[in-house]
């Protein structure tokens, strides 16, 4: 039965710095008891990791780029949901960047500006000016797999972990796929 740990091999992701982005090694030591694994790149997307390391879909939390523009100003936000759900961005995450359009961060601008791989952003290590939204099923999961930074490996915390990131507010963003 998948779990949040999978079969992957843990141990303490600030005793690891060469698993993760230089952004997020710098970041990992403020989050306590977060914990790094390798994998094989080419299973880096969440569907693949999940078979092939035994992850339940329901552990593991994507990070999404978004820029939001109003009156020619662009913000960027990462976006916490479940694997098992789908964030309402142009709704409620639009509606609280009081933002008049989104849309997902084009991969150079996205990689360019967080210093880490397409496939492996993570909000740990993001610019502090960043908002980090994280999905109420996100903040209640217990342990969530998410992005190291890179696409050679993952790190294990907690949604609650996620919510003391600098910038991070809970809200109700995404709807279970069906």
């Amino acid at each position: 039965m998948p779990t949040s740990r999978g079969t992957l091999a843990w141990s303490p992701a600030a005793e690891h710095p060469h698993l993760l982005a230089p952004p997020v090694a710098a970041a990992v030591p403020h989050i306590a008891g977060a914990l790094v694994a390798p994998i094989d790149p080419t299973l880096a997307d969440t569907a693949a990791l999940c078979d092939a390391y035994d992850v339940s879909l329901a552990a593991s939390a994507n990070c999404v780029v978004v820029a939001a523009t109003r009156a020619g100003v662009t913000t960027y936000a990462a976006v916490m949901v479940l694997a098992t759900h789908r964030a309402d961005v142009n709704g409620v995450v639009r509606r609280h960047l009081g933002a008049r359009k989104i849309s997902f961060a084009p991969r150079e601008e996205a990689v360019g500006r967080t210093g880490m791989e397409f496939g492996g952003i993570t909000p740990i290590g993001l610019p502090e000016d960043w908002p980090v939204l994280v999905d109420d099923a996100v903040a209640e999961a217990g342990e969530v797999v998410i992005g190291s930074g890179l696409r050679a490996s993952k790190v294990l915390c907690t949604g609650e972990d996620l919510l003391g990131l600098p910038s991070a507010l809970r809200l109700t963003l995404g709807k279970p796929v069906d």
